[in-house]
């Protein structure tokens, strides 16, 4: 899709610029524990205010379901963002309204201000166009860098693009011109790994990639429902039974669209859920009643690193197994620095998204080492179900 850019605004020196960041930090009271979204908003930011600009930060903080709650109020990231950005942050109070109004006028060309969480008027996720108008009221451009909160049609995210001269903060264009990398226009063959535990919630993603890639790796729980849909007893693992039915819908497209599906035949088994059991490396069909498929095996493992190798693009979604969990993290960091090597070599694209695939790529020391990873969970598993995101849509 075309979108326009910060590249496309002619001059933004004492103009007031809205910028739709995602601040919804996780906090333990002042303290931000992982400020990877604020680092993320760093440079838009920081670019708009040294072109002149006078930045107005909107963002959503927690689900205050409408109603002023300090414990909510984005005053409490203005301090950690200044940090980030080396710079002042000022904070006002509301982000509509007459006191609004006010404050920003007081503000100078490169001044940063965050304004109050968006989502402390009802009519903000109801999109409400009169919200929207409030809003707009305060600046001249409007710049979406959320594309973790693209897929809400909010009147911070979809609204004001309908209002305001619309345009991608850095953030947001280095999301789509990495997705589109992906999936849109990619360099195939391409390949994806898909994991979870559950099959019911990635339905539409699997639905979705059999007719766009040529390699589908299932793995973590939903390998265990491919499995048995197959014929396959898993003992007491992970396991939909019930969805045998549409596990070989999903099998018989992927036949149908030339997709070759990649489930464990060799598996890492044990009697109980939790770190460090005794475990058995076994074929997928010497399963005992009584245990329980973590991980997928080595030889497995390797039958992967080696259909990567053919593979000139990556999508990657959810662990492989029980990540979090010694030994079952073993899968998943194997093929992760096989395509983090593959990545590096320049002979592979790797794009990767949603938290536990965040947290399994951190925990194999190769986050830095894949093409793009992109921090939003809902966003990215809606792209993969090839849904339109709606604050996308609307800078088109």
């Amino acid at each position: 899709m075309s979108f326009k850019t910060l590249d496309d605004i002619s001059d933004v020196s004492g103009k007031r610029v809205l910028v739709r960041e995602d601040l919804n930090v996780p906090m333990d009271g002042a303290r931000v524990t992982d400020d990877t979204r604020l680092r993320a908003a760093a440079p838009t930011i920081a670019e708009l205010s040294d072109k002149g600009a006078i930045v107005l930060v909107l963002a959503h903080f927690g689900r205050p379901k409408g109603e002023r709650n300090p414990d909510m109020s984005l005053a409490l990231v203005t301090k950690p963002l200044s940090e980030v950005l080396g710079r002042e942050v000022r904070f006002v109070d509301d982000c509509v309204g007459e006191a609004a109004e006010r404050a920003v006028a007081d503000l100078q060309p490169g001044d940063i201000a965050i304004l109050e969480n968006t989502r402390f008027h009802k009519g903000e996720e109801k999109n409400d166009p009169e919200l929207a108008q409030a809003m707009a009221k305060l600046g001249d451009l409007y710049v979406n860098d959320a594309f973790s909160a693209a897929h809400r049609a909010h009147a911070s995210t979809e609204g004001l693009a309908h209002i305001l001269p619309a345009f991608a903060g850095r953030s947001m264009q280095a999301e789509l011109e990495a997705l589109e990398k992906a999936l849109g226009k990619p360099e195939h063959p391409v390949a994806a790994v898909v994991g979870g535990a559950k099959v019911s919630t990635k339905l539409d993603v699997l639905k979705h990639l059999v007719s766009k890639v040529d390699h589908l790796i299932i793995g973590g729980g939903m390998a265990n429902t491919f499995l048995a849909a197959r014929g396959v007893d898993v003992g007491k693992s992970l396991c939909e039974h019930d969805l045998k039915d549409t596990v070989l819908e999903i099998l018989e497209a992927a036949d149908k669209a030339d997709c070759t599906v990649h489930l464990p035949y060799d598996v890492v088994v044990a009697k109980e859920f939790r770190a460090d059991p005794p475990t058995r490396t076994i074929n997928v069909h010497e399963v005992a009643a009584d245990e329980m498929i973590l991980d997928v095996g080595p030889a497995a493992v390797e039958a992967l690193g080696d259909a990567l190798k053919t593979c000139r693009t990556l999508v990657w979604n959810g662990p492989l197994g029980a990540f979090e969990l010694h030994p079952f993290d073993t899968a998943t960091v194997a093929l992760a620095r096989i395509a983090a090597a593959l990545t590096q070599s320049g002979g592979l694209v790797s794009v990767a998204g949603g938290g536990d695939t965040v947290a399994a790529l951190n925990h194999a020391g190769v986050a830095e080492s894949f093409s793009f990873v992109s921090t939003a969970g809902g966003a990215f598993l809606e792209w993969m179900e090839g849904k339109p995101l709606p604050g996308v849509a609307a800078l088109g």
